[in-house]
């Protein structure tokens, strides 16, 4: 199982123009990240502060992750990072 870092950013050509929608969307949006966190595959979520853009780091396989990624299709643009923990690195070091 792997651990993978997903820079989003909403699309914002998708956005209303209208205030009142966006915030509906918004709702819908953390809705759906709410029950990614309780699923455990989203281990950790967050929004830079005033803008449309964030991050979240994902565990689980290519498979898994992509098809929660979909999910947020046509509004999330994403930027997927596999990474490695310390531990993982250190086991690698041992092996030169």
């Amino acid at each position: 199982m792997g651990r993978y870092l997903a820079l989003w950013e909403i699309d914002n050509s998708r956005v209303p123009v209208d205030a009142n929608e966006w915030a509906e969307m918004r709702r819908r949006l953390m809705a759906m990240v709410e029950q990614d966190m309780k699923a455990g595959k989203l281990k950790e979520w967050g929004a830079f502060f005033f803008e449309r853009r964030g991050y979240a780091v994902y565990e689980g396989t290519e498979v898994e992750v992509d098809s929660m990624l979909g999910q947020y299709t046509p509004y999330g643009i994403f930027k997927v990072h596999p990474v490695i923990t310390l531990d993982q690195l250190m086991e690698s070091l041992q092996t030169r």
